[in-house]
C-alpha cells in the first residue's frame, strides 16, 4: 500500500491509469457480470460472517481474525470491481478472481487488524452511531448501499447516487476527448473511501469512527498531513 500510513484504519487506494479505452466502459457491466454473480454469494457469506463477529466480539471483545481476514477480501475485491466499472472507470485491467491483495493491481484496499473491540460498542455502533454517515453515503451511492441488510455490493453497479453521477460524466468525457479530468477522479476516489471507511465500521471492523472528511486522491492521506485526532465514539460504560 501506501509508504506513509493512512490515519484511519483502512487504507483503499486506485491509481488512474494513464491511457484508457474511449468506449470500453459503456460495455463494462457486461464484461464484469462474472464478478456480479460472484459479489453477490460472497456478499451474503459477509453478512453471515459479520453476525458470527457480533456474538464473539460481544462475549470475548475480538473480531475472529480469521473471519476478518475473509471480509477484508470481499471488500478488497468489491473495490477491485468497483474501480474497474462504474465506481471509478479508473482502469482497463481485468479485475482477478480472488480475495487475497494484488499488489500490482491498480486498486488496493487493507483494513488494520484490531487487536481488541468494546463489546458495549458493537451494540450500537452499526445501526445508532452510523446513521449520520448512512445519510451521507446514500447521497453518495444514490441509497443503493445497506450495510445492515447485507446488500452493500449493490452500490458497486448502482446507476444512481453523486458517484455514479460524476462517473457517467468521466465516461462521456473520456468518450469524446480520450482523457479522465484528474480532478473528477480525486473526487470521485474520495467519495468512494468515505463509503468504504463507513462500510468497515458499520460491520464492526474497527471502532474507530469514520471522519466526517473527503480525502480525495488515489492515495490515502498521509498521517503527517491529517488532523492531529480522528473522530471516534468512547464505549459505553
Amino acid at each position: 500500500m501506501d509508504a506513509n500510513p493512512s490515519p484511519y484504519p483502512l487504507r483503499l487506494t486506485g491509481e488512474l491509469s494513464p491511457q484508457l479505452s474511449r468506449g470500453l466502459w459503456l460495455v463494462k457491466w457486461l464484461l464484469a457480470i462474472p464478478h456480479f454473480i460472484v459479489l453477490f454469494f460472497l456478499w451474503i457469506a459477509f453478512l453471515v460472517v459479520s453476525v458470527v463477529a457480533f456474538f464473539a466480539i460481544l462475549f470475548t471483545g475480538r473480531y475472529p481474525k480469521g473471519l476478518f481476514e475473509f471480509n477484508v477480501g470481499v471488500l478488497r475485491w468489491s473495490w477491485r470491481v468497483g474501480f474497474y466499472s462504474y465506481s471509478a472507470l479508473g482502469t482497463d485491467r481485468y479485475p482477478p478472481f480472488t480475495l487475497k491483495d494484488v499488489s500490482d493491481y491498480p486498486a488496493r484496499l487493507e483494513v488494520t487488524y484490531p487487536e481488541s473491540l468494546s463489546r458495549g460498542l458493537v451494540l450500537v455502533k452499526w445501526w445508532l452511531l452510523a446513521l449520520p454517515q448512512y445519510l451521507v453515503v446514500a447521497v453518495f451511492t444514490g441509497g443503493a448501499w445497506s450495510a445492515w441488510s447485507g446488500r452493500g455490493s449493490e452500490w458497486i453497479w448502482s446507476s444512481g447516487g453523486l458517484i455514479g453521477l460524476l462517473v457517467l460524466f468521466a465516461g462521456i468525457v473520456l468518450l469524446f476527448t480520450d482523457r479522465y479530468p484528474k480532478s473528477l477522479y480525486d473526487l470521485v476516489l474520495g467519495m468512494n473511501r468515505w463509503v468504504f471507511r463507513v462500510v468497515a465500521y458499520a460491520t464492526l471492523m474497527t471502532d474507530s469512527y469514520p471522519p466526517f472528511r473527503l480525502d480525495p486522491g488515489g492515495s490515502e492521506p498521509p498521517t503527517a498531513t491529517a488532523p492531529d485526532t480522528v473522530p471516534t465514539t468512547p464505549a459505553p460504560a
